[in-house]
């Protein structure tokens, strides 16, 4: 099966091949990826990715073709669609796709209904966050601007999904805050996350003990609850910190909450296999979103057997098994996340049987071999229903 895949992100794909879906998503599949990507210049990606690898980059049987995409604004995000729409229709004329699968339900998969209804190929769109509460849980008292986005949302997620042939879900309750979606035909599966090279545990001797959280923006990501909860326990706790890592250009807010406790470090942004090593140090992981698809930063916790204390929101229940691999509080509670949290620094044999077991589902249900199983199982059922039924 053949597929053209439409990233939305600016993102660089990694430079080390275990780490790239594509290249073992080459075992079941083949085709093209379009690719944004923050480099000004072809030199620079040539620098990250070897010479030759600009215009077009070739992992396993897919081809990267990238566009230059330094800078933001409506214009170079109109020039950005018309590269899709463009790259797209040459590269099916080169050779038909099977399917056509976009990343986010947003502009990006309009662009990708457009490219179906020029090409005919068959429609995936991967819907990667919880669209019922996209934008409005950015802020505490989200203002005109944050409505007007998630009311733009939501019309982009109607449209797409019409469009489509079926909606890659990260959890099944994804689109039942919409009526009219619901009957969409659905394959419903985690995010891709290299379990396989994560490392077990860290080395908490010389890395001291740490709860951690990774993500951003933090009053999505529930930082505030956790700095919050993390206070009340601290005085009781003085061996263990509160690291918090990611991108946080509103930093004073943070700093403000901690109230420059020693016991709180915040940390910028670290390359993957940097933030890889911090996780498997930590004692435990707190994921206390209002806004969440399907965490790859949970997985990448419970592949280094860390137990995770998460929200009820979006996919984190289908992570997070209360009991079991970590617990569940309700969202925006901050008092119950300081009593799960409290629970589990008191009780190190149950933070260890709490990690064994999340280490054990990481690697035996959330793999690679699974996701690359389950996305081409996707892209046939979508391609070939008939065939499949």
């Amino acid at each position: 099966m053949r597929i053209l895949y439409v990233h939305s992100t600016v993102l660089p794909p990694p430079t080390d091949l275990r780490t790239d879906r594509f290249r073992l998503l080459s075992t079941a599949l083949e085709g093209d990826v379009l690719q944004p990507i923050w480099f000004p210049t072809a030199g620079e990606v040539e620098a990250m990715f070897g010479p030759g690898s600009y215009p077009v980059y070739t992992v396993g049987r897919f081809r990267y073709h990238w566009f230059l995409s330094p800078t933001r604004g409506f214009r170079k995000r109109l020039e950005t669609f018309r590269f899709y729409l463009r790259k797209g229709r040459e590269l099916h004329r080169e050779r038909p796709f099977d399917c056509i699968v976009v990343y986010s339900h947003m502009t990006t998969a309009l662009c990708a209904a457009l490219l179906k209804l020029f090409t005919g190929a068959k429609l995936i769109v991967e819907v990667v966050t919880s669209p019922h509460l996209a934008y409005i849980a950015e802020r505490a008292k989200p203002g005109l601007r944050m409505r007007a986005m998630k009311f733009y949302s939501d019309i982009c997620l109607h449209l797409s999904i019409f469009a489509s042939d079926r909606a890659h879900l990260l959890y099944r309750q994804q689109l039942d805050a919409y009526p009219l979606l619901r009957g969409t035909p659905n394959s419903v599966f985690h995010e891709w996350v290299p379990v396989s090279i994560i490392e077990r545990d860290g080395d908490r001797d010389s890395t001291g003990h740490y709860v951690l959280l990774v993500g951003a923006p933090w009053y999505l990501k529930g930082a505030d609850l956790l700095i919050k909860a993390f206070l009340s326990l601290a005085a009781e706790f003085p061996e263990y910190k509160l690291k918090l890592m990611g991108h946080y250009p509103d930093r004073a807010e943070l700093d403000e909450m901690s109230g420059d406790s020693p016991q709180i470090e915040i940390l910028p942004p670290r390359p993957h296999a940097e933030a890889l090593k911090i996780i498997a140090g930590a004692e435990i992981m707190v994921m206390p979103s209002r806004c969440e698809g399907l965490s790859r930063a949970i997985i990448e916790g419970m592949a280094s057997a860390i137990p995770v204390i998460g929200s009820d929101v979006g996919g984190i229940p289908t992570l997070v098994r209360d009991g079991e691999n970590g617990f569940l509080f309700p969202g925006g509670d901050w008092v119950a996340l300081a009593a799960r949290l409290r629970q589990l620094l008191l009780d190190p044999a149950l933070r260890r049987r709490m990690g064994d077991t999340a280490w054990s589902r990481a690697h035996g249900e959330l793999n690679e071999t699974i996701y690359v199983r389950e996305f081409a199982r996707m892209v046939e059922a979508t391609a070939k229903p008939k065939e499949i039924r």
